[in-house]
């Protein structure tokens, strides 16, 4: 029903875009260079679909819209020299793995759609960039140092886009640190020990790749970390 619900709401962007022609999906693999104006046309495509996606989806353990996370991801991202791709990636970079399953098709039908719709590349990162697609999921810490172990081997126009997932993350966890105190941490499934060792492993790994958005996430989790000894 979901699913459904999810596929009516979608169709008539899909099918209007794909009348007037502005889909510009890259599937070759290469870097594309747009006109602000063209760019500003495929972020506002990549916006529309990500936000009915989650439509119905807050941040953990608060009424915030879950698109204000991918809002703020995308423009970090574009902020530190992404490019299209990396964008519309970071618009999209959690929708496998939350939205997946209730997408029409399922997760198959979701990947051809951002194929169709946004180009390989796009997908590419999205996939790259998602911690898991089953249901149930894994165990927390087998996942998570899963995915850090994964992030040796990815491209960098990746690492890009999930430092500044992860950095969006840090910063609200800070946030929050400063006015619940250690009490943010019971969102989490890895609790406080295992939230504060996720991020210093994720510092330590972007540090090794070169990404330098890393540096930020260092700050702010130094931050995160000096709040957690105090709260």
């Amino acid at each position: 029903m979901a699913g459904r619900r999810v596929m009516r709401s979608l169709q008539p962007m899909i099918t209007s875009n794909r009348a007037s022609g502005r889909r510009r999906p890259l599937n070759n693999g290469a870097h594309q260079k747009l006109s602000n104006q063209d760019l500003t046309a495929d972020l506002q495509r990549a916006f529309a679909f990500a936000s009915r996606l989650h439509a119905t989806q807050t941040r953990k353990g608060t009424s915030t819209p879950y698109i204000s996370h991918l809002m703020a991801v995308a423009a970090l991202v574009l902020e530190h020299g992404g490019d299209r791709d990396q964008a519309i990636a970071a618009l999209l970079h959690d929708s496998i793995e939350d939205q997946g399953h209730d997408y029409p098709g399922g997760v198959t039908a979701l990947r051809a759609t951002i194929k169709a719709e946004f180009g390989a590349r796009v997908l590419e990162i999205v996939e790259a960039c998602t911690d898991a697609e089953t249901l149930p999921k894994p165990p927390w810490r087998e996942r998570k140092e899963q995915y850090i172990a994964h992030l040796n081997h990815v491209p960098p126009d990746v690492l890009l886009v999930s430092c500044a997932d992860k950095l969006h993350n840090a910063r609200t966890i800070v946030t929050d640190l400063r006015s619940i105190g250690s009490a943010v941490f019971d969102r989490f499934t890895g609790g406080k020990e295992g939230t504060l060792w996720y991020y210093r492993s994720l510092v330590e790994t972007f540090a090794r790749r070169g990404p330098g958005l890393h540096r930020e996430l260092e700050r702010v989790v130094q931050e995160m970390e000096a709040l957690a000894r105090s709260s």
